[in-house]
């Protein structure tokens, strides 16, 4: 069985992503697609980057136990918002926290924004990003606009239908590149 981890990519208060990061993993488990767990970028508290998990003389626990978790996981889903047509800090600074373990993930990302255009704008530079790391960027996007109209706080989409079916693609993308990963 496979192991999702999803990374919620927002630390700032009323955020919105932690929603959709919430419905991928009540959507995993509901339709017992394998395990998964939510990496709440808020709840690690992570310093301003400094240097790569591998070359710090004390790492942070919670620096160890986030890479531990990575590297579990068989695939990931990256939640992120778009701020100012980027991505957060908070997002970079994991990217950049870790090295190795990047390498040959497979990664799905998913874009969130209050806007109508889903976060469109920051998937070019965060997928630049991962490629430059090497991981494994599945080519399925899940943009999600005006994301505080369209999913509550636990999670739930206002059109469950339509989100399962976009999760349901994008899912299966994300699991033909595990299998790919592995098969390798």
């Amino acid at each position: 069985m496979s192991h999702i981890a999803i990374i919620s990519g927002s630390i700032r208060n009323g955020r919105n992503s932690h929603r959709v990061a919430t419905y991928f993993h009540n959507y995993i488990n509901e339709n017992k697609l394998g395990t998964s767990e939510i990496l709440d970028l808020k709840e690690y508290h992570f310093p301003l980057f400094d240097e790569r998990l591998k070359f710090q003389k004390e790492p942070l626990a919670s620096a160890i136990d986030f890479a531990d978790r990575f590297k579990k996981a068989d695939g990931i889903i990256l939640v992120t918002p778009e701020y100012n047509g980027g991505y957060p800090a908070s997002v970079k600074n994991a990217v950049d926290l870790l090295t190795d373990e990047w390498k040959g993930k497979p990664i799905a990302i998913a874009t969130v924004s209050a806007g109508d255009f889903g976060g469109s704008q920051v998937i070019t530079s965060l997928t630049f990003s991962l490629w430059k790391i090497r991981a494994k960027v599945v080519t399925a996007m899940f943009p999600v606009p005006r994301v505080q109209d369209n999913y509550d706080e636990q999670g739930v989409p206002k059109d469950k239908t339509s989100s399962d079916k976009r999760a349901a693609s994008f899912i299966h993308e994300l699991f033909l590149t595990m299998e790919q990963a592995v098969n390798k």
